[in-house]
């Protein structure tokens, strides 16, 4: 079967809906992983993804995970790939793990630092410094279809939306061919992010990036590592409710689903959900996506 070109599905004109998972670190969590995948396929994606860690032993896992999924399942695999702690060298043999499995959609990004984003970077000795870098050199080494991550809350390293802008359009003149955003709770925080991008001539499809809230800690400490900024009366809503899990989580859900509506009612390309391994609650919110708004 053919392997889809993802910047192809976004411009086909039907919003797409699409899966982040990370690879598992054990046996049990291998388990959850394959359980959530399984269950998933009924909603159809049109790509899914694992991320990219900056140690050996979890780069491995991602392309086992990764070549796992583009060989055992009908979905279309995208890898991710980082800058963090990697020489060309290792680079270059990450890229050619991908091409042989395969896989010709690769998501690459800078990454954060390993003490998080607001960090000091510090560019490997026989690295690359930023994902316009590393673009291209994923397109000097094979013929992938590359996308790039978006920031609608901006960047936790400046807070500077009009540089976010300047370096998303330097990463597509670069090859990128689509972008997928950062976790964020505020519609218009996408709709702006977009018109800055396209006021400047960038022409991306980009895709906004859903985090369900199921839990109150994750998604502050998921906030706090992106810069994504929690809205105070989201914020107050899930507070209310703290004590009560059932009640946290179908806050969540009714919070993200309302955004994935006004998200495509927006003229959003597609959702890509981050699912933290886990299947239910991502189901649970395309489900209540009304008919019409999505194809799913």
């Amino acid at each position: 079967m053919p392997v889809s070109r993802i910047a192809d599905v976004l411009r086909a004109g039907t919003p797409t809906c699409s899966f982040e998972f990370f690879p598992p670190k054990d046996d049990a969590g291998t388990e959850t992983l394959w359980a959530s995948i399984t269950d998933l396929a009924a909603v159809r994606p049109d790509f899914v993804s694992v991320t990219y860690g900056a140690s050996g032993s979890t780069r491995d896992r991602t392309l086992a995970v990764t070549t796992a999924i583009q060989a055992e399942t009908p979905f279309t695999a995208m890898g991710h790939l980082t800058c963090v702690s990697q020489s060309r060298a290792d680079l270059e043999a990450a890229v050619a793990g991908y091409a042989a499995a395969g896989i010709v959609n690769i998501l690459a990004i800078r990454g954060d630092p390993p003490g998080g984003p607001t960090s000091p970077w510090t560019t490997h000795p026989d690295g690359l410094s930023n994902a316009t870098e590393l673009v291209s050199f994923v397109k000097e080494h094979g013929d992938f279809c590359v996308g790039v991550a978006a920031f609608p809350d901006a960047h936790p390293e400046h807070f500077d939306t009009a540089l976010d802008a300047r370096l998303l359009l330097a990463k597509q003149e670069a090859g990128a061919e689509f972008a997928i955003t950062q976790l964020f709770f505020t519609p218009q925080r996408y709709v702006d992010l977009v018109a800055r991008a396209r006021a400047i001539g960038c022409t991306l499809p980009i895709v906004p990036g859903i985090m369900p809230v199921t839990n109150v800690r994750q998604i502050t400490r998921f906030a706090d590592l992106s810069g994504a900024e929690l809205p105070v009366p989201l914020v107050d809503r899930l507070t209310a409710v703290a004590d009560d899990p059932k009640a946290v989580r179908e806050v969540g859900i009714e919070v993200a689903t309302r955004l994935c509506v006004e998200l495509l009612d927006a003229g959003a390309p597609g959702l890509h959900f981050f699912t933290q391994n886990r299947s239910r609650a991502t189901r649970e919110i395309v489900a209540r996506i009304p008919s019409g708004r999505y194809r799913g």
